[in-house]
């Protein structure tokens, strides 16, 4: 069965809620590329529980972005759109993650 596998939360000062996640709940949390973005991993990876990242705010896209590990991505874009999903962003390789 398909899990969420990443989150992100989106924030107007992503430094500011880095600074939050990192004080508050001890996430580890690094810088990622060149854009306003962190890593966040949020425990053990033998815990139940799921790792993500902060980013700055887009007021183009939703406030926060849930990424759910399938085996095919085509496969399950057919079901999401057999569903009455639509897809508002197409497939695309993340290096380095997925």
């Amino acid at each position: 069965m398909p899990r969420v596998i990443h989150f992100e939360i989106q924030a107007d000062d992503p430094e500011r809620a880095v600074n939050f996640f990192k004080n508050v709940f001890g996430w580890k949390i690094d810088k990622w590329g060149p854009e306003e973005y962190w890593l966040a991993t949020t425990g053990d990876d033998k815990e139940m529980g799921i790792n993500g990242a902060i980013m700055r705010r887009n007021p183009m896209t939703s406030p926060t972005t849930n990424t759910i590990g399938v085996s095919s991505v085509d496969e399950y874009t057919a079901k999401i759109i057999a569903n009455g999903g639509k897809i508002v962003m197409p497939k695309s390789v993340i290096p380095g993650i997925i």
